[in-house]
């Protein structure tokens, strides 16, 4: 008998499907052994040997892994395919002192027949330089965070926490609201045409680009957009030039973990935390109709664009077959992961190619889990489809010396964008041109000036965070999601709607981090970091070395720092609100205490007043007609209820709106997201109706 261990025990009855009854598979659970949480477990005058321990609540799961283990002729140990995994494993040979010479390595980039049988068969050693990198990542943080925290309780408030990636993230949000802050806001106009051209009766657009030979000017002020209309006015507009080609558009590449993050945020308004857990259950293996449990794609952690020739043939026999050979690009089409990609994996797409959207929807499973395969399917096929073939036209006009400009283009091939084409953030306008020759004199419909105002940069959304902390090179695809995680939960960061936005107690801890330990929050000095974990990884670089170096500078920094607010503790600006305290009369002020936010009497300690937070919401209660509040669960997911409960019962998790029910008068709620229905929960109503576009 043969015992493999993996990471999840939902893993277990996919793999067993593609092994015979001479293997047991069991799971750890994650980690099973990690630094003590009592102290610091780091010897740094020992080359930083860490101390670790079973953790309490594994004792009984690692008894059984024993009893199994021992009765075993083979262990394979099966931890995901990344660091973590190898650091896991690594920790299950101490535990079951299995010897680090034998190859019990075993790997699983999907988890389908092909995937488990090639990793079954190609067992290797555990490979210390991967362990060593995921054990320098967590003694790096282990010492910033032990000897940074309490640094910070003492000087700020208790129970904060800082790290290396999260204090970064922080500081890139708190510098996005001071330059949102500080911003002013220009005035500046724009000229746009509305035009006639002898072979349509459709106007077209053009805007203007130039003056006198100056290319896009500056237009100020009305006044001076004014004199421009008056000097082009009963003018002819005259066509000096038309220009015709053919653009090819490339199609997006599949998937890495920080693409499918964005991606899964713009077209479906997923959370990095909800999209992860999608992609797990996706990797892990759900039941699909007349195959059981399987595998959908592959490692969903990963940021290589590498795909494996059997993946792409698996593509291109689709595409034949649905689209036709002329879908099927020229040249194999090879995407190049960025410098410092980790390319043990492909990037993320379907396991079974064959396995459509529609197979895995008509196999009930969950909306989410559909919505996401079908997007990690439909980008990966497209990635493998032709290029989309656009005919552009470029049109440059002439009034007086005044130029303008109209472009538009029309499909000539619409290759991959007949499955799927990229969500952007900003959507291109369209415009359509009709035939128009050299030399044209074009008919005027309108031509306005229209005011403008620069505007201050988009605060960060869970998504473009990501994108910026991958660009800046720092965390890594594994890191993400915790690194969200832990500032929105130590109160560094709030939500509003779906951008991030830092408390006081951000901006103040940030500022404290920034004065003393300016290298850990500067981007620069953690990617790094970063990239000298890599350098462990691949073995160019000794653990115990970097270790080291960085040390010595952050002790420098701390021992500095506390000479410096020897004696000093920075208060938290308390945010003002416009409610009046009905003890005293004074005003009411937003605190953050050890569970979060509160409301509480400025006049404090006279005045001990305090009170919830409570969110109102623009519907009324249908039962009651009082307001209907903003509530959180236990585990944090929004729902709404009336505000006189419990004496009214009503509770929903559909979003109030301010729209009324045509038959009875009373609240509609929003059920089902973009795509689902306005309803009413009067008792005896029964009204709804499907969300139009505008109300989505």
């Amino acid at each position: 008998m043969n015992l493999i261990i993996v990471e999840s025990p939902t893993k277990i009855k996919t793999i067993k499907r593609y092994l015979d009854k001479n293997y047991e598979v069991v799971a750890s659970m994650g980690h099973l052994r990690d630094l003590p949480k009592s102290k610091f477990g780091v010897d740094i005058e020992n080359n930083f040997q860490p101390t670790y321990v079973n953790m309490k609540d594994k004792d009984q799961l690692i008894k059984d892994i024993k009893k199994k283990a021992d009765k075993c002729d083979h262990v394979y140990l099966a931890g995901d395919p990344d660091r973590e995994g190898e650091a896991i494993s690594w920790h299950l040979a101490q535990i079951l002192e299995l010897s680090l010479d034998d190859c019990n390595r075993v790997t699983f980039n999907e988890l389908t027949k092909k995937g488990i049988t090639e990793g079954m068969s190609k067992p290797r050693k555990i490979d210390l330089n991967l362990v060593n990198a995921q054990q320098s990542r967590r003694i790096l943080d282990r010492i910033v965070g032990y000897k940074l925290s309490p640094f910070l309780w003492r000087k700020v408030r208790r129970g904060l926490s800082a790290g290396r990636v999260q204090s970064v993230a922080v500081r890139m949000i708190v510098d996005r609201e001071r330059e949102i802050k500080s911003f002013v806001s220009e005035e500046y106009w724009s000229i746009d045409a509305m035009l006639f051209a002898k072979s349509s009766n459709k106007p077209f657009s053009a805007r203007l680009v130039s003056i006198d030979g100056q290319k896009q000017p500056l237009i100020k002020n009305k006044q001076e957009a004014d004199a421009i209309l008056a000097r082009i006015d009963k003018k002819d507009f005259v066509v000096q030039n038309v220009k015709k080609s053919v653009h090819k558009k490339n199609p997006a590449a599949p998937f890495t973990t920080s693409t499918l993050q964005q991606e899964a945020s713009r077209r479906m308004g997923f959370q990095t935390r909800r999209t992860m857990k999608i992609a797990q259950e996706l990797y892990e293996g759900v039941e699909i109709k007349d195959m059981g449990q399987t595998g959908l794609i592959t490692y969903m952690r990963t940021d290589s664009l590498r795909v494996s020739d059997e993946a792409r043939e698996g593509a291109y026999a689709y595409i034949r077959e649905k689209y036709g050979e002329e879908y099927i690009p020229p040249e194999v089409r090879k995407f190049k992961s960025k410098n410092n990609a980790q390319d043990a994996h492909e990037a993320i797409r379907p396991a079974h190619p064959e396995i459509t959207p529609a197979i895995v929807k008509a196999s009930g499973v969950t909306n989410d889990q559909y919505k996401m395969y079908k997007l990690i399917w439909e980008r990966f096929i497209a990635s493998q489809m032709a290029n989309c073939l656009m005919n552009t036209v470029s049109v440059d006009i002439d009034v007086d010396g005044v130029g303008f400009k109209a472009t538009g283009n029309s499909v000539k091939f619409d290759g991959f964008t007949k499955l799927y084409e990229e969500t952007k953030d900003e959507e291109e306008k369209k415009n359509i041109l009709p035939e128009i020759e050299k030399g044209e004199v074009l008919t005027q419909y309108s031509v306005v000036g229209n005011q403008h105002f620069t505007q201050p940069p988009a605060r960060y959304s869970e998504a473009t965070l990501v994108k910026a902390l991958e660009e800046a090179g720092i965390g890594r695809p594994s890191t993400y999601v915790p690194t969200i995680t832990t500032i929105l939960s130590r109160n560094y960061v709030e939500r509003d709607g779906k951008q991030l936005k830092p408390t006081p107690l951000g901006e103040v801890t940030d500022s404290v981090m920034k004065e003393h330990f300016p290298k850990i929050v500067d981007k620069g000095f953690t990617a790094g970091m970063e990239t000298s974990l890599d350098k462990v990884e691949r073995g160019e670089e000794d653990w115990v070395s970097m270790l080291d170096e960085f040390y010595k500078q952050f002790a420098e920094e701390l021992e500095t720092a506390e000479k410096v607010m020897e004696g000093k503790r920075v208060k938290i600006p308390d945010e003002p609100t416009d409610i009046i305290c009905d003890k005293c009369g004074k005003p009411m002020v937003i605190k953050i205490g050890r569970f979060g936010r509160f409301i509480a009497c400025s006049g404090f300690p006279e005045c001990d007043n305090t009170k919830k937070i409570v969110l109102e919401t623009k519907g009324k209660c249908p039962y009651c007609g009082k307001k209907v509040l903003e509530k959180k669960s236990k585990k944090g997911k929004k729902y709404y209820g009336c505000e006189d409960n419990p004496t009214c019962n009503f509770m929903t998790w559909d979003l109030p709106t301010e729209q009324t029910c045509p038959k009875c008068g009373s609240s509609l709620f929003k059920r089902g997201g973009k795509n689902g229905k306005l309803v009413c929960y009067k008792p005896e109503c029964g009204y709804e109706k499907e969300i139009t576009k505008d109300e989505s």
